[in-house]
């Protein structure tokens, strides 16, 4: 049996939204039809891609219209709202989705009705209650977080919670039964309303002339906003699911309220402990990290929370090449577990290679074109670029590769049900982050670049634990060496080509004067061409795509007859 534990939810700086609905793979192959299940895996991760790219996308004109010390409070408002939410909702979707469904195979309409009745209550409480402690303890939560400007930005976000509480019981119904589009569309509602509301807001608030903290308040109203917006589509398509349900009268068989209730949360309780490690480590390091850069380097608060603003900058970049290895590892847990279900360990095998070297071809190059590229990728996304971002981001750029690999081979164990070896190694990796982070932020030499160094430590040390269980616990397990090399010889030869192309550019242009911003994002855009150009020839010729590679992905055959690869 697989995990019920989202693995989305080991990645700092995520949006929650991806703890919401991974969940389901697990708890429905078993009762699913394979087609229905994959047409829905196929569906949610077009959803989440979209998503998370909106999402990091939208910070970008965020954090140009914040200063530093404001993006510096968006940030930490953010990763106090991801607790609290994580901690209020993260087992909803899962115990509600697996519960509905079993009633539903069962054909107990009256049942199905009655978990959404007793948990639509339930966990409006939840919300209701979650939603006060942000309001009234923002301070509290400020302070520890050692930036008291976030106080205000926690409280515009205090109904984003109960949103999220209601929004979660509709989806877990609707996914209870196969049904992933009312997921889906309000993820893509919540983003773009976010995405509209937050930015329209921080600009009124910056052409009224408020401070930084009340700007970023406004940046993030956009959030609860989203949240707002998709719950009207969410009850809409309920009403529909309801219809589809044969008419029932109560049956006096049906277990008491307090019993449904119980099941819920036997099955939330111990997903929400598992997703909530992250939220809590993630909390603890950004708060020792502010911490420290006041105690021990003696910078006031607003001065911490500016340098923290320019790390939170480059998370936004860092962010993007995980959202690509999304659809592979939600495609292939239900692949391997499929095929390990019926005994052909040999497809589970290539399954498992296939995936680990599309993320390998999809993630190397795009940290090596971070890292060549970090100075002129920030000069053409952001109006102020500064030399420390640039530092970060090739740290950073690193680290988004191993976040990737981290991803995937957690996916792959869990797939072969062993999940709790999975959250065995993430602790470790945690606890190396965050003491680095408290050594490292109080060097002066070193500061905030402590957050990405501790970052790259503690998904290479993950990505490794993981790796070496694989080969330990898992029989059938992949050939690593073979899916390496390839991908990291055309990377290094895509990153070689865009940065010579771009210091051509830049040379060229630069005779007269200074290239502006503009100029830089025509070379960037040209560079990364380039590479792109070089890099497809050389994975095409080298041979390291394959068609069973290609069919990990959405509409993957299709893609790979275009490029004309076969097996």
């Amino acid at each position: 049996m697989l995990s019920f534990m989202c693995i989305c939810c080991f990645f700092p700086g995520w949006g929650v939204k991806c703890r919401k609905h991974l969940f389901l793979w697990g708890v429905v192959l078993q009762e699913a039809k394979k087609p229905n299940f994959l047409k829905g895996a196929a569906i949610l991760a077009a959803a989440s891609v979209f998503v998370k790219i909106v999402g990091a996308i939208y910070k970008i004109p965020i954090y140009n219209i914040l200063d530093d010390a404001g993006a510096g409070s968006f940030q930490v408002t953010y990763s106090v709202y991801t607790l609290i939410l994580t901690i209020s909702i993260a087992g909803i979707p899962a115990a509600l989705s697996r519960l509905v469904s079993s009633a539903a195979a069962n054909g107990d309409s009256g049942l199905v009705r009655r978990y959404f009745k007793v948990a639509m209550p339930a966990f409006l409480l939840i919300g209701v209650a979650a939603m006060l402690l942000m309001f009234f303890f923002a301070d509290a939560f400020a302070d520890l977080m050692n930036n008291s400007m976030a106080a205000i930005g926690i409280r515009v976000l205090a109904p984003a919670v109960l949103f999220s509480c209601i929004i979660s019981v509709y989806r877990g119904y609707a996914q209870g039964f196969e049904d992933m589009i009312p997921t889906a569309a309000s993820q893509v509602v919540e983003v773009i309303s976010k995405a509209a509301f937050g930015i329209v807001a921080a600009l009124w608030l910056v052409r009224m002339g408020h401070e930084s903290s009340v700007v970023s308040a406004g940046a993030i109203f956009g959030v609860t906003v989203g949240l707002g917006m998709a719950i009207p589509l969410l009850m809409w398509y309920k009403a529909r699911l309801d219809r589809r349900l044969p008419s029932a009268r109560e049956e006096t068989g049906l277990p008491r309220l307090p019993g449904v209730l119980g099941r819920i949360m036997k099955v939330s309780i111990p997903i929400t402990l598992s997703a909530s490690f992250m939220s809590i480590m993630v909390v603890i390091d950004n708060s020792i990290i502010l911490g420290r850069l006041q105690s021990a380097l003696g910078l006031s608060e607003f001065d911490a929370s500016a340098l923290f603003g320019i790390y939170s900058r480059v998370l936004s970049i860092y962010n993007l090449p995980p959202s690509l290895v999304v659809p592979i590892a939600v495609s292939i847990i239900p692949a391997i577990a499929a095929a390990l279900a019926v005994k052909r360990d040999g497809e589970a095998r290539l399954v498992m290679q296939s995936s680990v070297k599309l993320v390998n071809l999809l993630a190397m190059p795009a940290s090596a074109g971070m890292i060549v590229l970090a100075t002129p990728i920030l000069i053409a996304l952001y109006d102020e670029s500064k030399q420390l971002a640039s530092t970060m981001l090739v740290i950073l750029g690193a680290a988004s590769f191993f976040v990737c690999l981290q991803y995937i081979t957690t996916a792959i164990l869990q797939a072969n049900g062993h999940e709790r070896v999975a959250l065995m190694t993430f602790p470790v990796g945690a606890v190396l982050k965050i003491i680095l982070g408290y050594i490292l932020a109080g060097n002066p030499d070193i500061g905030i670049v402590a957050a990405p160094i501790g970052s790259l430590v503690c998904f290479i040390v993950i990505s490794a634990l993981n790796i070496a269980f694989i080969l330990v616990k898992v029989k059938e397990r992949p050939k690593f060496s073979g899916v390496f090399i390839k991908p990291l010889l055309c990377s290094a030869a895509m990153a070689g080509a865009a940065y010579l192309a771009y210091a051509a550019l830049y040379r060229i242009g630069s005779v007269t004067h200074e290239p502006a911003r503009n100029s830089v994002a025509i070379f960037l855009a040209a560079a990364i061409l380039v590479g792109a150009a070089v890099y497809g020839v050389l994975i095409v010729v080298t041979r390291s795509v394959t068609m069973e590679d290609m069919k990990l992905l959405p509409k993957g055959e299709k893609l790979a007859k275009i490029l004309r690869i076969r097996d």
